[in-house]
């Protein structure tokens, strides 16, 4: 019987696992930075893309932030809860919310993209400029190229939850 050391195959070789190692680190420097507002990098992601496109409705979201609409709802629930969104009944289509951002979740918006910002800045501050632009082009190929087989696939490959692949600051 093969034992784990007996296979040869080193872990930090491993893509997912260096992916799995790369988004704890990410959300533990978003958290980090932003950690005053009370945001996760999915609510900001969230907050972000209603503030982008003010009544859009749940599943575009969802689909859009590339989470199940389950996990999505529960998202909404606690933005609306803390009075940053707001779901209003769609004129076309009654069944359909729509999303809105109150006044105070465009404060909230307002005041974590500097955390944001500052958090994708040191996420990348290993990289020289060059490097963060090829590794940017390969993270989105991987991404798209790949987007159909995550289990909650999302609208087009540039966009990345939490704004890793939005408002990148140039070194």
């Amino acid at each position: 019987m093969d034992t784990p050391e007996s296979t040869g195959i080193d872990i930090d070789q491993q893509p997912g696992y260096a992916i799995r190692r790369l988004h704890q680190i990410s959300v533990g420097i978003f958290l980090q930075e932003a950690g005053e507002q009370g945001v996760t990098p999915v609510q900001y992601a969230a907050l972000q893309v209603v503030g982008n496109q003010p009544g859009i409705d749940q599943r575009t979201l969802a689909r859009t932030i590339a989470l199940d609409t389950s996990t999505t709802g529960g998202v909404i629930d606690r933005l609306e809860a803390r009075g940053w969104l707001e779901r209003r009944m769609s004129p076309e289509d009654r069944r359909a919310r729509q999303l809105f951002l109150t006044a105070a979740g465009e404060q909230a918006l307002a005041d974590t993209i500097p955390a944001m910002l500052r958090a994708q800045e040191q996420i990348l501050a290993p990289l020289t400029e060059r490097q963060r632009a090829e590794f940017m082009r390969l993270l989105m190929i991987v991404v798209t190229q790949n987007n159909d087989m995550s289990r909650a696939p999302g609208d087009g490959g540039a966009r990345v939850a939490g704004g890793a692949a939005v408002g990148l600051p140039r070194r």
